[in-house]
């Protein structure tokens, strides 16, 4: 993620407060001058820096935080409140026309990810909202531009409308806009012509096509890798086209990540999606609160559900959790999981987004390579049926075969079988009631149904009472 220098260098900050009864002026001015150099490295607008620092300051200096019972978590539940504000507070939904279509006019410079931006939120339009979007390929001047949308559009498989390089790109939106009229498509979207840098042509062009289509919503795409340029990006789009909001992209590349926490604080626009990955279906609503949960180290459950719920098969869940109470849990079935588990994302950035995983020690040494997982794939397909659905009759000359056929060392298929036997040993536990009420919390991650406080809960309750009847036995004992 972009923001793992900034994350360790804030905890880095915090972690002089942690123990201290009373936190004194001098540990205050010690930790915001190392958040205030935390967020400059991170390419943080200055001017932004220095009112973030402030306001946090005047804050934290009230009697009442610096002899508080824990002063250390209430700064850092200032710095995330200050944080989110930073950012916008809350997410901000896109502009909906009253009639269809809902017009969206896509702007940014070149390879800023503009044309896969727009197929991506094509995609998200489909799938969450059952719509009909149709995609106006409006960039006459970028070679290949026109067919790289309709590779997009193939892939997403939403319809392009073009008119090719030697029609006016004004002409080319109307004449598009009309066609999604006529076939009452529910959101237009219009990939427009990039340049290297701002220019008075590029602006120009961009206000005209504005003037004929009235968008109701114009997104500006960013690079997050550009750092401080994307801020005077941000600032010049907007003169012009007036932005409606903008969608941050490559955020998980190799960067420092400030532009997220500058652009709204210094253009007043908010940033309405980020694009993290390279898939299709990689792109996210950007909530400012998440995000700083994040940034903070803190992890962030509610992304994590979300995307656990959109990924996980309810079907396969409710019968994995049959499975699991007869005990008859195999091979094939741990092969669904992993798949399940696959398309959620890198296994490390799961991981971050459980609170206090975000640059843990433990997590550091915790090799997260999707290799590992085609390597367990493979000693897995490398069984017999029988063996998958019997794993006690593994012996020695069987596994020698599965390696052979894996190409994985024995060592490792013995590993791995291991692995599965101790799995399935804690699963059926839970099944058998030993670690009661642990069903609850399974099925509200994604397997089977949404997160509820009341299942968390009664699986807080089940375990106090367990231990409460484990103390009473060693009494009686």
């Amino acid at each position: 993620m972009a923001f793992e220098g900034l994350t360790e260098r804030l905890q880095n900050a915090m972690k002089k407060l942690r123990g201290k009864g009373k936190v004194s002026q001098s540990d205050l001015r010690e930790t915001m001058r190392e958040i205030r150099l935390a967020l400059l490295e991170a390419d943080v607008n200055f001017q932004v820096v220095r009112q973030f620092v402030k306001t946090v300051e005047q804050r934290a200096t009230g009697a009442k935080v610096l002899e508080g019972l824990n002063p250390s978590q209430q700064i850092v539940k200032i710095v995330d409140e200050e944080l989110t504000k930073m950012m916008g507070d809350e997410a901000v939904p896109l502009n909906k026309s009253e009639k269809i279509p809902t017009v969206i006019m896509m702007s940014g410079l070149q390879g800023a990810g503009k044309t896969t931006t727009v197929g991506k939120l094509a995609l998200k339009l489909k799938n969450e909202q059952n719509a009909r979007p149709l995609l106006i390929a409006d960039d006459v001047y970028r070679p290949a531009a026109i067919e790289q949308l309709q590779t997009v559009g193939q892939q997403v498989d939403v319809p392009v409308f073009q008119l090719g390089t030697d029609v006016d790109p004004v002409e080319i939106a109307k004449r598009g806009l009309a066609q999604a009229q006529e076939n009452h498509n529910d959101y237009v979207i219009i990939d427009t012509a990039g340049r290297l840098q701002i220019d008075e042509k590029l602006m120009g062009e961009l206000s005209d096509i504005k003037k004929a289509v009235n968008p109701d919503e114009i997104l500006l795409v960013i690079d997050a890798m550009t750092g401080q340029n994307a801020v005077a990006t941000a600032q010049g789009f907007d003169e012009t086209l007036d932005v409606t909001g903008v969608v941050l992209t490559k955020l998980d590349g190799d960067t420092r990540g400030g532009a997220a926490l500058s652009i709204r604080a210094v253009t007043g626009k908010p940033i309405k999606f980020v694009g993290q990955g390279e898939k299709m279906s990689d792109l996210d609503v950007f909530h400012p609160d998440r995000m700083a949960s994040r940034i903070l180290g803190m992890g962030d459950m509610l992304s994590l559900i979300e995307k656990t719920q959109k990924e996980y098969d309810q079907k396969q869940a409710a019968e994995l959790s049959e499975k699991i109470k007869e005990n008859t849990f195999d091979f094939n079935d741990f092969l669904d999981q992993m798949s399940q588990i696959q398309k959620m994302g890198p296994l490390d950035e799961i991981m971050k987004m459980i609170p206090g995983m975000a640059n843990n020690p433990a997590l550091q040494n915790v090799n997260m390579d999707p290799k590992d997982i085609e390597h367990i794939k493979a000693i897995i397909y490398s069984m017999t049926e029988q063996e998958r659905t019997d794993p006690d009759v593994l012996n020695p000359s069987r596994r020698r075969r599965i390696s052979r056929g894996s190409g994985r060392p024995v060592q490792e298929v013995n590993r791995m079988i291991k692995q599965f036997g101790q799995m399935k040993t804690m699963m059926n536990k839970v099944s058998k009631g030993n670690m009661s009420g642990m069903e609850n919390v399974m099925q509200s991650t994604g397997m089977g149904g949404k997160l509820s406080k009341l299942a968390m809960k009664q699986f807080s309750r089940k375990m106090k009472k367990n231990k409460r009847r484990r103390a009473k036995k060693r009494k009686k004992r």
